[in-house]
């Protein structure tokens, strides 16, 4: 593989393969679905009511989803991964090999967090689930 698949991808399916990942986040951290047992396995306190963070916050997630859009798509050209079952499995491959393998190592050495491997394993999942949509998308919209 070399970066010369770059001007292969389809730009598009990787940008709405990236927002969607974004999205997920946005949905995954949120305080009714994950956020609350995120933040307390991980110490945070919950904000103030009626206090936002800074929008820019949201900037590293973002740029890190598209990022990671990219590079399944890239691994969807080297591997002619353009099928709804072929994206699954890339999905998933990327996941679990990258994802959960590195939340779970990092978690181990949070031992300053409350629940670290809770901690882990909500990041792992969101990845999971995000890198799965991702790799469907780029991989079945050729």
């Amino acid at each position: 593989m070399s970066f010369d698949v770059l001007s292969d991808l389809n730009w598009l399916a990787v940008i709405v393969a990236g927002i969607a990942y974004f999205a997920i986040g946005a949905l995954w951290y949120a305080p009714p679905v994950f956020g609350r047992i995120w933040m307390t396995a991980g110490g945070m306190a919950m904000p103030e009511a009626g206090t936002r963070p800074s929008p820019a916050i949201y900037l590293t997630p973002l740029v890190g989803s598209v990022l990671s859009a990219v590079a399944l798509g890239m691994l969807a050209k080297a591997t002619g991964s353009d099928t709804l079952e072929e994206g699954i499995a890339l999905g998933l491959v990327v996941a679990i090999g990258f994802a959960v393998a590195i939340s779970f190592v990092t978690a181990q050495f949070e031992s300053e967090k409350p629940k670290p491997m809770v901690w882990g394993a909500v990041n792992a999942g969101y990845h999971v689930v995000g890198n799965l949509v991702a790799a469907i998308i780029v991989a079945s919209w050729q």
